[in-house]
């Protein structure tokens, strides 16, 4: 009799390490962001046999986390981390949670000790699951070989429906070395994960009658927009009923910057017109944004007269913050479909557009030009019309980055790359790095500050490895901007340890890096310079000396109403 092989035995066994990549081969997944060291060293050993999916060397584990944010961000595709355990773990955590606070996709794979010796305070061991638990949608750490296909199947699940964010899979180090038949399983059934994407068609209709019957109307667009891929929907929507736009900083490019129904980004740095129309509107109408204290300023005094309609996938969200009127659980993409498949009577608003409109041209961003030094702000100007307002932009965390969201003619989706919920700073070099990975046809500028940019720097080895044409501009004013500015603000202009008059040689050390370096500090020279440096093929560090006083306004102080706006005149 003919001797019939098992399923099993009809399969290749192989390791752990090569089964993991197999599972990453049938996720789709292009590129993989990564650090070695002794726990994960037979993944690595795996990896250099590897054709399809390179790892990006990071020079340091943080910047591997940011780099595949900025992936998964310009992409829309989960980004891929490898770490190895103890240090290179927890040198991870800070990306993990600035994913996890902004929603981006990330599959985050740390090396762990062997089984034996975890819980024994071994070598480079650090409780991984314990650490990550609370900045995680979840975390897992592979005990069987056998379960390790459904693990990387799960987590992919998880990372990347409902409210996307990361997923951590500890892997110790025997779980690469041992072999199995096992294989990837592209089936999913998990009875405690079921996010709910369609909207309740009842709660659709509520929101689209109370809409229709609105004199004030407002609609706040989110990060959720764009997380859902519904920008289009949503300028469909406002097209047909004409009704004016605010937007967080995450929803930066869900509309177009130019329309003049937008009337900017809302909140402790956003524009009068913006402010005020949150705060007397009747009824507001809040899309994949989640009322943080950036946007709601002051939650008790927000909107007191609206009926607030609130569309997020996060049932957590709605009414954490602000209370909703009409709470509406889904999709942003599948409610705003839905909500266009809804027609009802167009609200009549002429009165307060009007009033909008009129805030919106009376009450600009503006800024006083100086011969003196160069401004903040006109950097940002002339670089938006270089790159014809047409760059993915990437920012570290501070002043400028506020600035960038102010004066950068956002105009599609994912446009913006930037640390929002958590701001960290040291975001900016990798995120662009990441981003330009994901998009390499795409043009990325990365403005990034003098105190952000002493944090990541030293992933500006990357650059020529691959070829990487990315332009930084650095605003060096020589101190920490932002801290700067409260501390003059609110602290009677004590500035503690802001200021850092004692700089390397910025030129130098992109000299170190081998890419091309440009100082610009003169203000009659700013536009000229500008342009030969972004005529120049190839990555370049840009270092803008700007105004050391300048400040970001307007500016609500914190705890304050929306409509406390100081630096408004």
């Amino acid at each position: 009799m003919e001797k019939v092989e098992t399923k099993a035995q009809q399969r290749e066994k192989m390791s752990g390490a090569k089964l993991l990549l197999d599972c990453l081969h049938k996720q789709g997944v292009e590129i993989i962001f990564g650090y070695p060291g002794g726990s994960v060293l037979p993944l690595y050993d795996a990896l250099y046999d590897e054709t399809t999916i390179p790892n990006i060397l990071t020079r340091h584990e943080q910047g591997a986390v940011h780099a595949a944010e900025g992936y998964a961000k310009a992409t829309g595709k989960p980004g891929v981390v490898i770490v190895t355990s103890g240090p290179g773990a927890t040198n991870a955590v800070t990306g993990i949670a600035d994913a996890m606070s902004d929603s981006v996709p990330l599959i985050v794979i740390t090396g762990q000790v062997t089984t034996p010796g975890i819980g024994k305070d071994a070598f480079q061991e650090a409780d991984v699951l314990g650490i990550t638990l609370p900045i995680t949608k979840n975390n897992y750490q592979v005990r069987d070989i056998e379960e390790l296909p459904k693990i990387v199947h799960e987590a992919f699940h998880i990372a990347t429906t409902g409210r996307k964010g990361p997923v951590v899979i500890d892997l110790p180090k025997d779980m690469t070395v041992l072999e199995a038949y096992a294989e990837c399983d592209n089936v999913v059934h998990l009875e405690s994960y079921q996010p709910n994407t369609v909207p309740s068609k009842m709660q659709i209709e509520r929101l689209m009658k109370q809409f229709s019957k609105a004199k004030k109307p407002v609609i706040l667009a989110g990060g959720g927009v764009v997380a859902a891929d519904g920008s289009e929907e949503f300028r469909e929507l406002i097209e047909r009923y004409q009704v004016p736009v605010v937007s967080s900083l995450l929803g930066l490019g869900v509309f177009p910057h130019e329309h003049e129904l937008f009337l900017g980004m809302g909140g402790m740095h956003g524009t009068f017109a913006a402010n005020m129309a949150m705060m007397e509107t009747d009824f507001l109408l809040s899309i994949g944004c989640r009322f943080d204290d950036r946007i709601a300023t002051n939650p008790e005094a927000f909107a007191k007269d609206a009926v607030i309609a609130h569309i997020d996938i996060d049932p957590v969200e709605i009414g954490k913050i602000i209370p909703t009127d009409i709470p509406i659980v889904g999709d942003a993409k599948i409610a705003l479909q839905q909500m266009l498949d809804k027609k009802v009577e167009k609200p009549e608003c002429s009165e307060w557009l009007a009033l909008c409109a009129e805030r919106k041209a009376k009450y600009p961003l503006q800024y006083t030009d100086s011969n003196e030094t160069i401004k903040p702000q006109k950097v940002i100007e002339i670089v938006a019309d270089i790159t014809e307002g047409e760059s993915f932009v990437v920012t570290d965390v501070g002043q400028h980055q506020m600035w960038v969201a102010q004066f950068y003619p956002f105009r599609f989706p994912k446009q913006l790359i930037t640390s929002g919920g958590l701001g960290t700073m040291g975001y900016g070099i990798p995120a662009g790095i990441g981003a330009k990975f994901g998009e390499k046809d795409r043009s990325v500028v990365v403005f990034v500050g003098d105190g952000g940019f002493q944090m990541t720097n030293q992933e500006l080895a990357i650059l020529n490895i691959y070829n990487l044409d990315i332009k930084f501009v650095l605003m060096n004013n020589h101190s920490l901007g932002m801290v700067r500015q409260w501390q003059e603000r609110f602290f009677n202009e004590r500035r503690s340890q802001s200021v850092m008059d004692d700089q390397p040689d910025f030129m130098k050390l992109a000299e170190a890096y081998g890419i091309s370096g440009m100082k610009i500090s003169e203000p009659g020279k700013l536009d000229e310079q500008l342009r030969e440096a972004f005529a120049t093929e190839g990555p370049m560090l840009i270092e803008v000396i700007v105004d050391n006083r300048e400040q970001v306004l307007p500016m609500i102080p914190a705890g304050q109403p929306n409509d406390h706006m100081l630096g408004v005149e």
